[in-house]
């Protein structure tokens, strides 16, 4: 996979920008809040659909504008093609690929697959289940088209129970008609509780040898699933539950409480992992997720790194870098040091500045 240009138009601080890419590593950098960050979230928007930093559409159009426009031109298993974005104030964005609009969100997943490694992605350990959630459902989400269906519709259910829930406050008839979401509830949360269960048992045997490498041979890492509730005692739960809800006026059953645990030498990363254990599993979960994109795929992601260098010792930044050598990188930081330039012989170089990019030889 590879991207080969890209061209912005009002998106965040950039005006107008065409960009053309080749193979190998593309190092934009400069000060901070130039937008560097800018360039790798309409790429990841691209491939996504969403925005790393979990901006609304309307946050990504430049100031004083009504429309942004996102064109990528990428090349999959040597067929080109286009993706064209429209991220509009007032509506939802719309979608193209090769001229086609597309009218459901599932049409456009695997389109264009990309891994993103930013800072805050170091907190995922560390932080709480929310976080770990959403790099499962980012991740499941850009496979397979099915579990997007399945976990919007789960969303959807979820926010018409709770919603439900509060409104019974003022119409306890209302409690007649709890039955429906709760079936819908259990349909969909049972096929994500399925297929995130499947999920995080493949990541555990593609991380444990990556972590092993990047600590040395002295750590092994383990990742186990934590279901809120298992597919065959949801709806039980759920009902088990609801008079407690009614009282809350929220859902407390489901799989959008679910996490998913780092287990460390036989320890809980997320409470008693030291901050560099944490950031190594963190580092060791987003190698993995690449490897997983291959294996799903069977094309290798594009990979954007985030400002990502200057949270890692130099240890970490070697073993990144020697796993990344045959994919097309994009990469932000403030200055060029040496241990970059060494280590991308095939690279392009852009400086940003105030919205302008400028090639650098």
């Amino acid at each position: 996979m590879f991207i080969e240009s890209a061209d912005l138009h009002n998106f965040r601080n950039f005006e107008e920008l065409h960009l053309d890419f080749g193979h190998g590593a593309h190092i934009f950098y400069g000060e901070n809040a130039q937008g560097k960050t800018n360039l790798l979230e309409a790429l990841y928007l691209a491939s996504a659909n969403k925005s790393h930093r979990s901006a609304k559409d309307r946050e990504m159009i430049r100031f004083g504008e009504e429309e942004a426009h996102i064109k990528v031109m990428a090349l999959r298993n040597d067929v080109r093609i286009r993706i064209d974005m429209h991220l509009k104030k007032d509506r939802n964005k719309g979608i193209a690929v090769n001229g086609v609009p597309l009218r459901r969100t599932r049409d456009f997943i695997g389109t264009l697959n990309a891994v993103i490694f930013s800072p805050e992605d170091l907190q995922i350990v560390k932080e709480g289940p929310q976080e770990r959630r959403r790099f499962t459902d980012t991740e499941l989400c850009q496979l397979d088209p099915v579990y997007t269906a399945d976990f919007i519709s789960y969303r959807k259910a979820l926010e018409e129970r709770n919603r439900l829930l509060k409104d019974l406050s003022f119409d306890p008839s209302l409690k007649d008609t709890m039955d429906v979401w709760d079936e819908q509830l259990v349909r969909y949360g049972k096929e994500i509780i399925a297929k995130r269960r499947a999920f995080i048992d493949e990541l555990r045997e593609i991380i444990l040898p990556i972590h092993e490498n990047l600590s040395g041979g002295r750590e092994k890492l383990l990742l186990f699933y934590e279901p809120d509730v298992s597919e065959d005692s949801f709806y039980e739960e759920l009902r088990r539950a609801r008079d407690r809800d009614i009282r809350m006026k929220t859902t407390s059953v489901g799989p959008h409480r679910d996490d998913f645990s780092f287990i460390l030498n036989e320890i809980d990363a997320r409470v008693y992992g030291s901050q560099g254990q944490q950031r190594t599993s963190a580092l060791s979960l987003k190698m993995a997720e690449i490897s997983i994109v291959r294996k799903k795929t069977g094309n290798t992601p594009i990979l954007l790194l985030d400002d990502v260098f200057s949270e890692l010792d130099s240890s970490r930044q070697t073993c990144l870098l020697e796993s990344i050598q045959d994919i097309q990188t994009f990469i932000t930081c403030t200055g060029l040091d040496d241990f970059i330039s060494r280590h991308f012989h095939e690279r392009m170089v852009y400086e940003v500045k105030q919205g302008s990019v400028t090639r650098k030889e």
